[in-house]
């Protein structure tokens, strides 16, 4: 099989477009796209924060309470967990009321370089940022999860976890698969060409060639990117990556981060991570963590870690 004979199928979920690429090897690839699609069907309805019955804002309305909550709901907020204490609480599910207080109240497919408008009455203050860990309580036996009284967000996740827990039904039928969704992907096995799975890192300005091309196997990669989701506040550019320590939009400096890891989930928890850390400390931040990423500044200007440039094939010229 060639690259010009991959089976390739796409639908439209969590407001992005979703494609899965079938390499060599599959068996009833047809079969495994349902299910596939079935599993983001699934974790879109329980954890969207656009639907005040789904499962998590149930969960966020019952605050202090215990309630029950279906699988995938339960085990997204169980990894948001996770990754607020290997962050070190960098990454903090609890800005749900920055957004809404910024005008992202709406869950609507983001036009390529367009810029939504909210308006009010006057410039909105950020809420407090949410202080402290976040401690949740979870009881496996009955399913059921404890929020806490600050309601959470499980965007800056939960395409990462609808990607690893879409491939994880494709495990016994294709070895060679790509699953991308709306900057998030995985690529298992080394393509349709045995060299690594091809991906390209889109331009946050929009232009219409990649900035880079990088090279991965049985990998996933991630990008943290205010080029869609971006509006106007009154008079104030706002865009949806919330730095928990303000309550703000962070990332001054910086319009994308990519990262490249072992698991989609972890990679776009570490994307986010790093681009709250702006221009001046991602390259730090990325070199302590032993981070493969990649970014771009509001200059145009590329940049790349140490343990990146092995993975990039190709860079456009600056």
């Amino acid at each position: 099989m060639t690259r010009d004979t991959l089976l390739r199928s796409t639908f439209a979920a969590m407001a992005s477009e979703i494609s899965v690429t079938f390499g060599p090897g599959t068996i009833g690839p047809n079969e495994t796209f349902d299910r596939i699609a079935g599993v983001f069907a699934d974790v879109e309805t329980q954890c969207t924060r656009f639907n005040e019955s789904s499962d998590l804002m149930r969960a966020n309305a019952a605050g202090e309470d215990s309630i029950a909550v279906g699988r995938y709901c339960y085990d997204a907020l169980r990894a948001a967990e996770r990754a607020h204490a290997m962050t070190g609480g960098a990454f903090d599910p609890r800005v749900l009321g920055a957004l809404r207080e910024l005008g992202y109240t709406r869950s609507l497919p983001f036009a390529s370089g367009q810029v939504r408008v909210a308006r009010h009455a006057a410039a909105p203050a950020p809420p407090p940022a949410a202080s402290g860990p976040w401690q949740p309580v979870f009881e496996p036996v009955t399913g059921t999860v404890r929020i806490g009284p600050v309601p959470v967000d499980l965007g800056g996740i939960g395409k990462g976890l609808a990607v690893r827990w879409g491939l994880a039904t494709a495990a016994r039928d294709s070895p060679c698969v790509l699953i991308e969704a709306g900057g998030d992907c995985h690529a298992r096995g080394s393509g349709p060409e045995g060299t690594g799975w091809r991906l390209g890192v889109e331009d946050p300005r929009g232009g219409a060639d990649p900035l880079a091309v990088l090279a991965v196997t049985d990998a996933a990669c991630a990008t943290s990117s205010i080029r869609l989701r971006r509006w106007r506040a009154d008079d104030k550019l706002v865009h949806h990556l919330i730095d928990p320590r303000t309550g703000a939009p962070g990332g001054d400096g910086l319009l994308a981060v990519t990262v490249v890891a072992d698991d989609c989930a972890d990679a776009e928890v570490w994307s986010k991570v790093l681009f709250l850390h702006g221009r001046a400390g991602i390259a730090d931040a990325a070199r302590l963590r032993g981070l493969a990423a990649l970014w771009v500044d509001t200059e145009g200007t590329l940049g790349a870690s140490a343990a990146m440039l092995p993975l990039v094939v190709w860079r456009a010229h600056e």
